[in-house]
């Protein structure tokens, strides 16, 4: 083919060669088709974008797109089998996110400059054509993370109540519907640290405060912060503070 000539010459040179090579590997095409195909439908289409952004459950994704978890489920499969997400298990739960390829980002970039050029148009459209913004992808996932965060902030509160109580992640999870590796995740992003850290963190200067301003024990004070062992708020507090309890009291209250 590489010596074909075109029924009409425009001085046609090596580029055109090159061009017909190209064309006759059909398998290549089929590829890409294949991935396109994928993308044909606007739900696989919201739900890979969203897993360009973050890494979720099929729970989550049901909640961000207000679908069943079958619905969801229907859809993910065909992506995954594409190649354009990938998943991972933890326990009982799969998570998944957009495969780290280069055929994946490039349609991730292609789909979001499609939405910068259209949006700014659609915003200029009739009232109704604008109410119909509040449905975008977009839109629903800010909402979600909106009232993930403010779940998460309940939390925070609850276990502040509870200082003396050993509240386990699961039992969080369970509480408030959320799986656990999103509640550790996006609570990091809202406190800046672990849930652990920033329990420790709000235990050790409850108990200094009570170490100054009260005469309990200092058993009794590990109790209230939610230590079983004495042996054991002794060495979180000196690991904090860098000095004992005992010590830390006699140099405050002298």
């Amino acid at each position: 083919m590489d010596n074909m000539k075109l029924p009409h010459h425009h001085g046609e040179g090596p580029q055109t060669a090159l061009i017909q090579k190209q064309l006759e590997h059909v398998d290549y095409f089929q590829t890409v088709a294949d991935v396109f195909k994928q993308l044909g439908d606007t739900t696989r289409i919201r739900i890979f974008w969203l897993l360009c952004h973050c890494e979720e459950c099929v729970l989550n994704i049901s909640a961000m797109l207000q679908m069943s978890s079958p619905a969801v489920s229907h859809h993910l499969r065909p992506l995954k089998n594409s190649g354009l997400i990938v998943s991972r298990r933890v326990g009982k739960e799969v998570y998944y996110r957009a495969a780290d390829t280069e055929q994946g980002r490039l349609l991730h970039q292609m789909i979001e400059q499609v939405m910068e050029i259209t949006c700014p148009k659609l915003l200029k459209e009739s009232d109704e054509n604008s109410a119909k913004m509040e449905f975008t992808p977009q839109n629903q996932l800010t909402e979600y993370q909106s009232e993930l965060i403010e779940v998460i902030r309940k939390i925070h509160d609850e276990i502040l109540l509870h200082l003396d109580q050993r509240i386990t992640i699961e039992e969080l999870s369970r509480q408030y519907l959320i799986n656990p590796t999103t509640l550790k995740n996006t609570f990091k992003s809202v406190y800046g640290t672990s849930i652990a850290a920033h329990i420790k963190e709000h235990r050790m200067e409850q108990a200094a405060k009570m170490l100054k301003e009260t005469d309990q024990s200092i058993a009794e004070i590990a109790k209230a912060v939610g230590y079983d062992s004495q042996s054991k708020f002794t060495a979180a507090f000196k690991s904090f503070f860098q000095i004992l309890p005992r010590e830390y009291r006699k140099k405050h209250q002298s």
